[in-house]
């Protein structure tokens, strides 16, 4: 293989993995409503892809392009993964329940947390439940906390798209 040959393959694999890297933050702006960051993004990602296209296909006489075309994607997936989860975009309602309530409602109330409590009964007695809004960033602080006042405590967290706020309070 020669120079230019091995130069292009190293080319076209960072602009695959930057291309498919934008891609997965991309698509995980747009479940979340950000439609101005996703249409950047969305910009950005069709020149580069237009561009790798276009030299793959242009000389497709050396397989290794396509090969590195490939690894290229491959990689840009799993990094545009690791991107987005540090990124960390959003906000997440984390729902705990629990049997020791006031423990429960000591930890987070005392860390500072918004929270909306629930009385219920379980086939196993009563119960707590608690609702907290979270940033995605902190989700596994919260997760923590919960789990050292009640490490049998069932925990829910599911991702909100449009979360509301109390008026007079900034929204998050």
């Amino acid at each position: 293989m020669s120079a230019s040959v091995a130069l292009t393959c190293a080319l076209i694999v960072l602009a695959r993995v930057t291309d498919v890297s934008l891609d997965t933050v991309r698509t995980a702006s747009i479940v979340q409503g950000r439609r101005g960051f996703s249409a950047a993004l969305g910009f950005f990602e069709a020149l580069i892809y237009i561009a790798v296209v276009a030299q793959v296909l242009r000389n497709f006489d050396h397989p290794a392009y396509a090969i590195a075309y490939g690894g290229g994607y491959a990689l840009g997936t799993y990094l545009g993964i690791v991107a987005e989860q540090h990124l960390a975009f959003g906000t997440q309602l984390a729902w705990f329940i629990t049997s020791k309530g006031g423990a429960m409602s000591e930890a987070l109330d005392g860390a500072g947390y918004p929270v909306a409590r629930v009385e219920g009964h379980a086939r196993r007695g009563d119960v707590s439940i608690f609702y907290v809004e979270v940033s995605r960033r902190r989700t596994q602080r919260l997760m923590l906390m919960a789990r050292s006042a009640d490490e049998a405590c069932f925990c829910v967290v599911n991702d909100l798209r449009l979360a509301s706020y109390v008026p007079g309070e900034p929204a998050r």
